[in-house]
């Protein structure tokens, strides 16, 4: 007996109403993602369970580009753990950026042998111009949104740091620098919330880029942590009212090259002993005695410990639980790994347009990967950071008494 059933499919295919297949499509994988979470939680929506691993925390909004066209999924949050669902690619915008760059140099001209060697490895000889031009398009418009998106609530702490790259422009191939700006909010919480390309690091570079997420909603900075960029310290002053941190393993590399190479360890072991103390007022005790006996050695060593005294120990000020990650850039290291290991597959870039393109790829995804992780920072401390809220005295009506 033969089966006069059509798959259901086919037989929606049939139909050809699109907009309802992809209803279909989302709520399948909606239902896949629900039961993978039930799974792992080890207790369904609102049910009581002492064998609950944790609990639901909301969702994330993510796209899937599929055969029917873009869904549109919530993949759930976990209060602590992470879920990704297996079927979703976390790396895919990223590539696509790094695609459209490799072909928009190799349209333009301007690639070097490495990346004429890709778009042949790639299959992609014959490359149209139109067919670039909507790519990047599409990742651009995600790019752009995610950029310029508002910042809500307060960010106590923002960590800045700049990634230098080679671009060409009017024929010459020059040096720009890629900021990168990653904040924590009053939740412990962190994000990427920024990305600024320009040829400058003088002091207008900095301010335009802090303008620009000040006028996006960044309110309640406390400290902002840094290497020693020219111009940067005036304009966190001038735009942001935010305590300096310079970073400490940069500060220690500057040290270390004003004494002998066999005595780094010996210089480095001392300075350490400052970062020990318990407290702002015992390292600032024990920076001035170990730069004093320094001094005696290595001059320029001592001047280096005296001007630098106050930024190097600027996070002492701040809760303890905190410390141990305000007081370097380190927490963006793995971010400029990802961001140096695409742009170094291209080596020179077209133009600027490009750079925001692939970074911001990468910046998208990365911040994806963050609401994903469990809180940064410990929710303990994060009340005292939080700005006063002042509020509003409504004038009295005073009625003037009768004759």
């Amino acid at each position: 007996m033969t089966d006069d059933r059509l798959p259901l499919a086919e037989l929606m295919a049939k139909t050809g109403d699109g907009d309802f297949l992809r209803s279909v499509a989302e709520s399948v994988l909606q239902i896949i993602m629900e039961a993978d979470v039930d799974g792992l939680i080890g207790a369904g929506r609102h049910e009581r369970s002492s064998d609950r691993s944790t609990w639901r925390n909301g969702y994330r909004d993510r796209s899937l580009d599929t055969r029917l066209g873009t869904l549109n999924l919530k993949i759930p949050k976990l209060r602590t753990g992470a879920y990704f669902p297996g079927f979703l690619e976390p790396r895919k915008t990223a590539e696509k950026a790094l695609v459209s760059v490799i072909q928009e140099a190799w349209i333009a001209g301007v690639s070097t042998r490495r990346v004429d060697e890709l778009v042949q490895a790639m299959g992609m000889n014959g490359i149209s111009k139109s067919s670039v031009s909507k790519l990047c398009k599409d990742i651009d418009e995600r790019v752009n949104a995610f950029l310029k998106r508002p910042l809500n609530g307060e960010w106590p702490y923002l960590w800045l740091d700049a990634t230098y790259l080679k671009v060409r422009e009017g024929g010459r191939i020059v040096s720009v620098a890629a900021i990168i700006a990653v904040a924590v909010d009053t939740e412990g919480k962190r994000e990427i919330v920024g990305l600024h390309i320009g040829p400058s690091e003088a002091e207008p570079f900095w301010s335009t880029f802090l303008r620009d997420l000040v006028r996006r909603g960044l309110k309640g900075v406390k400290l902002v942590i840094s290497d020693a960029h020219e111009g940067l310290k005036a304009a966190i002053t001038r735009v942001v009212g935010a305590t300096w941190q310079r970073c400490r393993v940069h500060f220690m590399r500057n040290a270390l090259a004003h004494a002998p190479k066999g005595q780094n360890t010996v210089v480095a072991a001392a300075i350490r002993q400052v970062f020990l103390q318990p407290d702002h007022a015992t390292a600032t005790q024990t920076w001035r005695h170990v730069a004093d006996q320094l001094r005696a050695r290595w001059p320029k060593l001592g001047a280096c410990m005296d001007a630098a005294e106050h930024d190097v120990l600027a996070y002492m000020t701040f809760p303890e639980q905190h410390r141990v990650k305000l007081h370097s850039t380190n927490p963006l290291e793995r971010l400029n790994k990802e961001v140096k290991r695409r742009a170094d597959v291209v080596g020179i870039f077209p133009n600027e347009d490009s750079i925001t393109r692939l970074i911001g790829a990468v910046l998208l995804e990365q911040n994806d990967e963050y609401q994903l992780q469990c809180r940064y920072m410990q929710l303990e401390g994060m009340t005292a950071l939080a700005t006063p809220q002042i509020e509003e005295v409504t004038q009295l009506q005073i009625t003037p008494k009768a004759a």
